[in-house]
């Protein structure tokens, strides 16, 4: 998480309504539920994982990044991933290896469809909020990202247990 979060650097704090703390709380949630979409929960976790990824768009429109920004980070995610899993995969069994990285890279491009979405709806939500006007009190309230950041916490958790 740590290598990710430096990459994003200004990224992280283009913003003044959204805290570099709870960008990081969002980038470790991303890796905690990473690690349950390739584990016996893979299934239960996907509708967590695709509300975590909806939910990433959002914020990072409050961040004020473009569209595209949103994927290269995601898609920086991916790379990170694929190097540093290397080892544990290549001590696979072929067969085993392929699967898990064809499931977390599925997983991944799901993820990177789903902060488009939710993108693209914060900016929709944004520009009509007063008949095409964004209002000045359309930006995004830091306070109103960590309620929904806890609620996907707590969903993880039911679905996983605690850790």
């Amino acid at each position: 998480m740590r290598e990710w979060a430096d990459w994003l650097g200004d990224r992280m704090t283009a913003s003044t309504t959204i805290p570099r703390s709870l960008v990081e709380r969002e980038l470790r949630l991303i890796i905690d539920v990473l690690v349950q979409l390739v584990g016996p929960y893979r299934r239960e976790t996907t509708p967590v994982w695709e509300r975590l990824c909806e939910h990433y768009g959002q914020t990072a429109a409050a961040r004020g990044l473009a569209a595209g920004e949103v994927v290269e980070e995601l898609q920086y995610l991916r790379e990170l991933l694929t190097r540093n899993l290397a080892p544990m995969v290549a001590a696979m069994r072929a067969r085993q290896g392929m699967a898990m990285l064809l499931h977390l890279n599925r997983m991944l491009d799901r993820g990177v469809s789903a902060a488009v979405v939710g993108y693209t709806n914060a900016l929709v939500a944004t520009l009509f909020s007063q008949n095409g006007v964004p209002a000045s009190d359309a930006e995004f309230d830091a306070a109103d990202v960590e309620r929904r950041l806890e609620t996907i916490e707590e969903k993880l958790v039911s679905v996983t247990g605690p850790s």
